[in-house]
C-alpha cells in the first residue's frame, strides 16, 4: 500500500514536507523538535495539516473510510488508563474488523508470541514495566493486521534485544512501515530509505548509505560522525565525537 505526504505544512512546526513509502520500511530522522512526530500525526489523521495532504493509495486520509482497517499507529501518546489484562489490550486491535472469537483469540495469541509476552496474557497492563507495556502496544498494532504501520519511536523503553526484535518484526511484516527513530544506527540497519528533517523542513532523503554521511550529520545534528561498516551486514554505522570537526 502506497503512502504519500505531499507538501505537508503545519504552521510553525513543519513546512512543505513531501515523502512516500510503498511496501518498505521508511525512517524519519532528525534532531528533537524537527517535526518528525508532527509529520506522523498528519499521516495517521491525528492532525490535519494547514496545507498539503496525505494520500493512501491515492485517497486523502481525511476522506478514506475504514482507515483503521488499513493503518495502525503506535504513538508516543499511546496509553491505556484502565486496568485491562494484556490480552484484552491486544484484542483492542481487532475492533476495526468483523468479530470472530476463535480467529481473534488466535491472532491475539500470535501477536503476543511475536513480542515474547505469551506468559503475561492474563497480567494487568498497569502492572507492567515501561518496556513490557511498549511491547503490548506493538502487539495490539500487529493484531490489527494493518497494511500500513506507523511507529513513533517504537524502541522507547526497550532493551537492546527487544529493540532489534521489534524493528526486525516491522521489516518482516511485508507492509508499508513509516517510523520515527532517534537511533541513527538502528535506522541504518532496518530502514530501506530515510527522510531527514531539520527545523521543520526536509533536508535530505535516500538510502541510509546516501543520507548518513559525515557532512549531513555535522550540519543537522552538530556532531562529528565517522562512518564504518557493520562487520556482518555491511550497512553503514556511525561512531560519534561530541565536537564538530572544523
Amino acid at each position: 500500500m502506497r503512502v504519500e505526504a505531499d507538501g505537508l505544512t503545519v504552521q510553525g512546526i513543519i513546512t512543505d514536507i513531501t515523502l512516500a513509502a510503498c511496501d518498505e520500511v521508511v525512517g524519519i530522522v532528525g534532531p528533537n523538535g524537527s517535526g518528525k512526530s508532527t509529520t506522523l500525526r498528519c499521516v495517521y489523521r491525528a492532525m490535519k495539516p494547514d496545507a498539503g495532504a496525505v494520500l493512501i493509495d491515492g485517497v486523502n486520509v481525511h476522506k478514506r473510510q475504514q482507515l483503521a482497517r488499513d493503518l495502525a499507529a503506535l504513538t508516543q501518546e499511546s496509553q491505556v488508563e484502565f486496568d485491562f489484562t494484556v490480552a484484552e489490550v491486544v484484542e483492542m486491535g481487532r475492533l476495526p474488523h468483523e468479530r470472530d472469537s476463535a480467529r481473534d483469540r488466535r491472532i491475539v495469541g500470535d501477536a503476543l508470541a511475536t513480542v515474547d509476552l505469551s506468559g503475561l496474557a492474563s497480567r494487568s497492563f498497569l502492572s507492567l514495566s515501561g518496556g513490557e507495556r511498549q511491547r503490548v502496544l506493538i502487539a495490539r498494532a500487529i493484531a490489527q493486521e494493518p497494511r500500513v504501520l506507523v511507529l513513533d519511536e517504537p524502541t522507547n523503553h526497550l532493551d537492546i534485544r527487544h529493540q532489534l526484535d521489534v524493528l526486525a518484526l516491522a521489516r518482516g511484516l511485508g507492509v508499508t512501515v513509516l517510523t520515527v527513530l532517534h537511533d541513527l544506527n538502528l535506522a541504518a540497519s532496518y530502514c530501506d530509505r530515510l527522510y531527514v528533517l531539520d527545523e521543520g523542513r526536509l533536508v535530505a532523503s535516500g538510502t541510509p548509505e546516501e543520507v548518513l554521511v559525515p557532512e549531513l550529520i555535522a550540519k543537522v545534528f552538530h556532531v562529528t560522525a565517522h562512518v564504518v561498516r557493520h562487520p556482518t551486514t555491511g550497512v553503514p554505522q556511525l561512531l560519534f565525537d561530541q565536537e564538530v570537526t572544523p
